[in-house]
């Protein structure tokens, strides 16, 4: 038999627990503190190492199945494509809607790792770059979760996750501008708003993958530094650079 429902107040009280709490006498971020301690998740014995082992399966199988087949698969299928018993999986994530807040934080983990993992590269503009590709790429999964959490009271921006992939894309982000890669006035906050912008234009019309491409080259161009610049002219559509030069010198005067 399935386990009843949690009502909505268990659903915001484990949101709660997996948001920072603030320090109110500086009032800057505590890293690593939570929720008060009267959260019932934050009261747990630290998880075993079988079942951290089997939550994380069960994170993996999610984020695969719902990416791929959206976010009506039962949360039964999901146990049984994990081969775990449903109440095992249960006992991890009591609702879907809490199956959903996992993934998201497990996602806002891997881009923290994915960016720290290319602090090293030795050419900056191009790990930034091909990083927010990725970005781009992985924007519909994560919207379509957060529609699904939509009234649970679960806020990403509050978590942990959030403030620590803010810190790993920042230290990307700087390390390109000082390459010069990317322009110097761009804030990863500016980077995270043009990541949505891009998967909102590309999502309001049908467009094909060399149109999708052609959309994201013109913000990425937007984004380049004045060195960057010098090595990737943006070209006119359909002419070669001294044709738009010449056309430019003939209509110039007119003021069009």
């Amino acid at each position: 038999m399935r386990p009843m429902r949690p009502p909505v107040k268990f659903l915001r009280t484990y949101a709660t627990a997996r948001v920072l709490s603030y320090n109110r006498s500086d009032d800057s971020v505590s890293r690593g503190r939570l929720a008060p301690a009267d959260s019932p998740v934050i009261a747990k014995r630290p998880l075993r190492a079988d079942a951290v082992r089997n939550r994380d399966h069960v994170l993996d199988v999610a984020g695969e199945v719902f990416a791929s087949e959206g976010l009506g698969v039962p949360i039964d299928e999901i146990a049984r494509r994990a081969g775990l018993g449903v109440g095992t999986l249960y006992r991890h994530f009591p609702t879907k809607e809490a199956l959903f807040m996992a993934i998201v934080i497990r996602r806002m983990e891997q881009v923290s790792a994915d960016a720290r993992a290319l602090e090293g590269a030795k050419d900056p503009g191009k790990a930034f770059f091909s990083f927010l590709s990725r970005l781009i790429d992985d924007v519909p999964v994560k919207m379509d979760l957060m529609r699904a959490l939509a009234g649970t009271g679960f806020d990403p921006r509050r978590t942990e996750a959030k403030v620590e992939s803010l810190r790993a894309v920042g230290a990307l982000l700087v390390r390109a501008q000082r390459a010069g890669a990317v322009r110097a006035d761009v804030q990863v906050g500016e980077v995270f708003s043009l990541v949505h912008a891009v998967h909102a234009a590309i999502g309001s019309h049908e467009r094909d993958a060399h149109s999708r491409a052609r959309l994201i080259a013109i913000v990425f161009d937007g984004l380049r530094g004045s060195r960057a610049s010098l090595s990737h002219p943006t070209r006119t559509h359909g002419a070669s650079p001294s044709r738009a030069s010449s056309f430019s010198r003939k209509n110039g005067a007119r003021g069009g």
